[in-house]
């Protein structure tokens, strides 16, 4: 066996059911999940019959560089989405089955196991799939706290000389999960002259990209950062996209890695030996879903509808703060956060995640303990039951927790 699997924590979820057995919710009162960041917004219906009419694709085995169709159609969202004039789907462009494969695996191909004191930094809070990567990978994760102090911005200056020498690889998440913080032209330019200084790559997680809330103000991608601040070829940097949140379609497994040219010929040669090549049907589809903006501009007129109408339910008998994209309220609670979620769901139905299960002691502190994780994925009436729901408990729990005079 691989002794660094017992390294693995276990998964987030697998914790909240440990936490909520046994509590028994009132009778009568339907579950409302918004503990995981799965979009339940129902899959386009042009998307499902674009995998009806490419059955035929399943006759052949893929590509693991993927249809060239599908390349041209992700850079060609690319230079329109990023307003990039340079992006070569022969070399820079590569299909993955989903964000979440491809985000594990290019530290694979990034690291170095016989390196002993290798370093990958991650985002705290963060998504467990980078520590895993880099534990699995032969490295050890170095965890940079975003703290609400902050602007739960991280703050790389606070980074010693000496991590950055041993760092290899940097994970960065932007919009945030959980806080839905987008990161500044700023702090990619910091970041890049750290990377240019100490040959460490960045693989930036954009999966939540699409999801925001003006529509004239799109998230600023690492790409774009990039081309704005002059770096050609994209050096050091890969960016990882999906259509998952986008496009309403988790199931699909379906995204794509962009970037530095170089990084990618290495991922190719690996996915060949790790066979993680999409369906054909799947990327023929895919296709389609790319190509459409319509869908995505609905999706997000949906999650608007959604915020507003659980900001105004819920705040301020639990303050909110609204996030600039991502589908998450990152909520700070009275007292300790598994408490706050197990008793939450006890007396309501509603499930939400701790803050606490999502990061990791570093640095003297956990920056998630006391914040719950509010993944609004589900439908505007259900989200404006759970929003009721969750002020009216919040309101009883400070009545009973406030002394009387």
């Amino acid at each position: 066996m691989n002794p660094r699997l017992g390294l693995l924590k276990p998964y987030p979820f697998e914790k909240l059911r440990a936490l909520l057995a046994g509590a028994t919710p009132p009778a009568g009162l339907s579950p409302v999940n918004l503990s995981i960041g799965e979009p339940q917004h129902p899959t386009p219906a042009f998307l499902k019959e674009a995998v009806a009419a490419n059955l035929g694709g399943l006759a052949r085995y893929p590509l693991t560089k993927g249809l060239p169709e599908l390349r041209e159609a992700i850079a060609a969202w690319l230079r329109r989405r990023h307003g990039l004039d340079a992006i070569d789907p022969e070399t820079q462009v590569i299909p993955v089955s989903g964000s979440r494969e491809a985000l594990f695996a290019i530290a694979q191909v990034l690291l170095d196991p016989g390196e002993h004191d290798a370093l990958v930094v991650c985002p705290n809070p963060f998504y467990q799939i980078y520590e895993g990567a880099a534990l699995l990978g032969g490295a050890r994760p170095w965890f940079l706290n975003a703290v609400a102090a902050n602007g739960f911005v991280p703050g790389w200056e606070s980074v010693p000389e000496h991590v950055w020498k041993r760092t290899r690889l940097v994970y960065t998440c932007s919009p945030n999960n959980p806080n839905g913080r987008v990161m500044t032209l700023a702090e990619w330019e910091r970041l890049f002259a750290l990377s240019d200084r100490h040959g460490f790559a960045i693989v930036s997680d954009e999966c939540y990209g699409e999801i925001y809330f003006d529509e004239s103000v799109p998230p600023l991608g690492a790409l774009a950062a990039a081309r704005m601040l002059g770096r050609e070829g994209y050096p050091r940097l890969v960016v990882m996209g999906s259509l998952s949140k986008r496009s309403n379609a988790p199931g699909l497994r379906s995204g794509f890695a962009a970037g530095d040219a170089a990084i990618l010929d290495k991922f190719v040669l690996y996915r060949t030996y790790h066979g993680a090549a999409m369906s054909n049907t799947v990327q023929l589809a895919s296709v389609a879903a790319w190509n459409d903006e319509a869908h995505v501009a609905e999706n997000r007129r949906l999650y608007r509808e959604k915020f507003a109408a659980f900001f105004d339910l819920v705040n301020p008998a639990l303050p909110l703060s609204r996030p600039e994209a991502a589908f998450y309220y990152w909520a700070a609670v009275p007292g300790d956060d598994e408490a706050f979620a197990r008793e939450l769901f006890a007396a309501t139905h509603v499930t939400v995640l701790p803050g606490s299960y999502l990061s990791r002691e570093a640095h003297g502190t956990n920056p998630g303990k006391g914040f719950v994780r509010i993944a609004l994925v589900s439908t505007v009436a259900e989200a404006a039951e759970a929003g009721r729901r969750i002020a009216e408990f919040a309101r009883a729990r400070s009545a009973a927790a406030t002394p009387l005079r």
